[in-house]
């Protein structure tokens, strides 16, 4: 049955290479990663041929069969296309070759890897910087200062983090090409010191009680849109990583058991991740069901439900409230839980960690810790919250009561 611009278009990757016949040898074939790649299959002097035709959509369904019908003419005149196609372009590359098919097929890996969502959306858009300029390359020809290049178009904008993500993100690209013998060498080691390091700087938090108490009361009587307010207090309630919070779905949450489950591949640490709800986190939740229950996200972006809100939401919010940078940022929120909860001297300092998903490096603690503190952080997340009130609600300092 021959082929439609939709069918050509519209067929999904599988897991292995799909073939779609148009007739008269004219195949496509669609790559795990997505490329789809033109192939004509003919027979000269009684042998098997195959010739690639281009990509698709770059050689449309037409242009395809325009050149299959082409081969089809000179076999009959007695000449080899294929061989006349080697002689005229002895040069031409494989299309698995170039620096954007090999990253979409580390992209395509690392999704089979379980990364998660906010590390491949990272990864991605750091990609895009890269592509102008090494996409058509073969890996194999791309030298040091080919990337340097694409790295100081952003460094000289003054975004030194991202340059630097850049180039990692680059050097995996490369790695895996020498891994599945498409070049010889990753060249971003020899960039080493070529680029302005980011000033590394800790994450702003407020960790002083009656500070933090004012922080809620503005979050209380913020203007921004209800979701956006209920995110903030989730943040505090929770202090989950922002991200986690941000692709948070309703199907994660139980609320017979008041539990959060954040999968495995949400989390940095890639392990899944329970968070007790305090009954005031259930109210807000409750609340926001009424909002977003009919989408996917909790947060769904403003620009289309089935995106979340951008990780800039909520750090605009706070500098909307009078927050600055160098003062109070989403994450902070985790700083500011850990240091008030280790302050307060009730609670073991490993629930607190184990509270916040961080990962013991020792893998007998680590074990350990992973089962035997659920019940002391059960009974911790709702301290917290209600302890959260009282400071929503103090005149002057409130320190906390250390535990007898």
């Amino acid at each position: 049955m021959a082929l439609t611009d939709v069918k050509c278009r519209g067929t999904k990757p599988g897991k292995v290479r799909q073939k779609l016949s148009d007739g008269g040898g004219l195949q496509l074939w669609i790559q795990p990663n997505g490329s789809r790649l033109w192939q004509l299959i003919y027979q000269y002097n009684g042998k098997q041929v195959q010739m690639a035709l281009g990509p698709y959509p770059q050689v449309a369904l037409l242009d395809a069969r325009a050149k299959r019908d082409e081969v089809k003419l000179k076999i009959r005149a007695g000449i080899d296309p294929a061989a006349e196609k080697r002689l005229a372009d002895v040069t031409e590359q494989p299309p698995d070759d170039t620096f954007k098919e090999i990253a979409l097929e580390f992209i395509a890996k690392c999704r089979r890897d379980n990364l998660a969502g906010p590390t491949m959306i990272k990864k991605e858009w750091l990609l895009d910087f890269a592509y102008p300029t090494l996409g058509t390359k073969r890996v194999s020809e791309i030298k040091p200062v080919d990337v340097l290049k694409v790295v100081q178009d952003v460094e000289f904008k003054g975004n030194y983090e991202t340059a630097r993500r850049l180039k990692s993100t680059i050097g995996q690209v490369c790695r895996y090409a020498v891994a599945t013998s498409r070049a010889e060498f990753d060249p971003t080691p020899v960039l080493r010191g070529a680029i302005t390091p980011p000033k590394v700087t800790p994450r702003a938090a407020i960790t002083d009680p009656e500070k933090f108490g004012g922080l809620l009361r503005a979050i209380d009587g913020f203007d921004g849109q209800p979701t956006t307010v209920a995110a903030l207090k989730l943040m505090a309630l929770l202090f989950p990583r922002p991200g986690e919070l941000r692709f948070a779905e309703w199907t994660e949450f139980d609320f017979d058991k008041s539990i959060w489950m954040i999968p495995a591949a949400k989390t940095k640490m890639r392990r899944e991740h329970r968070v007790f709800l305090a009954p005031q986190a259930v109210e807000i939740l409750e609340g926001l069901r009424k909002i977003t229950g009919h989408r996917k996200f909790l947060f769904p972006s403003f620009h289309g439900a089935d995106k979340p809100i951008s990780e800039n939401t909520l750090n605009t919010a706070l500098r909307r409230m009078g927050y600055g940078q160098e003062e109070m940022t989403s994450h902070g929120f985790r700083a500011s839980a850990s240091t008030l909860l280790n302050e307060s001297g009730k609670w073991h300092p490993d629930a607190i960690e184990r509270q916040l998903a961080h990962v013991e490096s020792n893998d007998v603690r680590r074990a350990y810790s992973r089962g035997s503190f659920w019940d002391e952080r059960a009974r911790m997340m709702p301290w917290w919250a209600d302890y959260l009130d009282d400071l929503r609600g103090a005149i002057g300092t409130r320190r906390l009561r250390r535990a007898s």
